[in-house]
């Protein structure tokens, strides 16, 4: 699928989490938000805390909004929920539109802390391996990011985080959704009023 960059009414969604490691769940938030930068969605899942479900609260978050007019995805981060780590391709295909998998800060990588904290999940370690190498790119607002992009060029994933970045790293989606998920835990968490 194409990117119509210049497209008044491109839609992506990004989608960021947020966790406690004390508690056994996440909560992962999907905003929908259009080239304009208004918000057209918003919807929420779960993911276990160090599990293997992140790819699953991901595709429950596209399957949750059921929307036909979204034009990519962008995700905060593959391996989530304390090592909990999605399926780059396995999301791209199901979905079938781009997908840029964005992260912050450069890394030697994760090998040693999955083998710390999960010694003898090779399935784990696997399913890192798989998500392959980061793209370093600069932002138009002078910050450096570390994308994936899968089923687009790295040129126009590129544009289109550009295009939704005010300032900062974080497109405006992500940032939103960080947000959100971050609320949603924190209301959570709250007791109950007598």
């Amino acid at each position: 699928m194409l990117l119509h960059l210049n497209k008044p009414a491109l839609r992506v969604l990004g989608i960021a989490e947020s966790f406690v490691r004390s508690r056994p769940r996440s909560c992962l938030a999907g905003v929908v938000m259009r080239g304009d930068l208004k918000i057209d969605g918003i919807a929420f899942s779960e993911a276990t805390v160090g599990g293997d479900d992140a790819t699953d609260a991901v595709l429950g978050i596209w399957d949750q909004l059921s929307r036909e007019d979204v034009n990519a995805v962008v995700l905060s981060g593959a391996v989530i929920s304390w090592f909990n780590i999605i399926d780059l391709q396995r999301v791209q295909e199901r979905l079938e539109m781009p997908l840029v998998c964005l992260t912050y800060e450069e890394s030697p990588g994760l090998d040693l802390y999955l083998q710390e904290h999960f010694p003898g999940d090779e399935g784990k370690l696997s399913a890192y391996r798989r998500l392959g190498s980061r793209e370093t790119i600069l932002l138009a607002t002078g910050y450096e990011a570390y994308i994936r992009p899968i089923g687009v060029s790295l040129n126009e994933a590129l544009a289109m985080l550009n295009k939704f970045i005010l300032d900062g790293r974080l497109p405006e989606p992500v940032r939103v959704a960080k947000l959100a998920a971050r609320a949603a835990i924190r209301f959570d968490s709250l007791e109950p009023a007598l």
